[in-house]
C-alpha cells in the first residue's frame, strides 16, 4: 500500500515525536471522531499541542480546522500546521523551548 504524500508528512512528525519522547495520539476521523480537531494531538510538558498535517505548502486548513486549532490556542493550547521538513522542525523547536523553560530557573518540577 502507497503512502500519500500528507501520510509522509504524519510519520516524520510521529518519528521526531518519539525521538523527542512526546506522548501523542491520532484522533480517529471520520463519523465516530470530532471535526476539524488536528491530525496529531500531544501533551508537552503538560501543554496540549495540536499539528494539522497537509502535504505541502499549498495546502491550507479547512475553516472547520482552523477553527478548532483556534478553540485550541484559545484554551491555552498551541497549533501548527506541519507540511515538510522545516515545518516539523518549528514543532521540534517548541517542544525544546518549553522543555528548556520547564526545567529552567523559573518554573521547578
Amino acid at each position: 500500500m502507497a503512502t500519500t504524500p500528507e501520510g509522509r508528512i504524519k510519520k516524520k512528525l510521529d518519528k521526531m515525536f518519539k525521538e523527542e519522547g512526546i506522548w501523542y495520539y491520532s484522533p480517529q476521523a471520520g463519523p465516530f471522531g470530532a471535526a476539524g480537531i488536528p491530525d496529531r494531538v500531544a501533551i508537552v510538558r503538560g501543554l496540549f499541542l495540536g499539528v494539522e498535517c497537509k502535504s505541502d505548502r499549498t495546502k491550507k486548513p479547512t475553516r472547520l480546522q482552523e477553527r478548532a486549532m483556534a478553540n485550541i490556542e484559545d484554551a491555552g493550547g498551541k497549533c501548527f500546521v506541519a507540511c515538510d521538513d522545516e515545518t516539523i522542525e518549528m514543532v521540534r523547536e517548541y517542544i525544546r523551548v518549553c522543555n528548556r523553560e520547564i526545567k529552567g530557573d523559573s518554573i521547578k518540577t
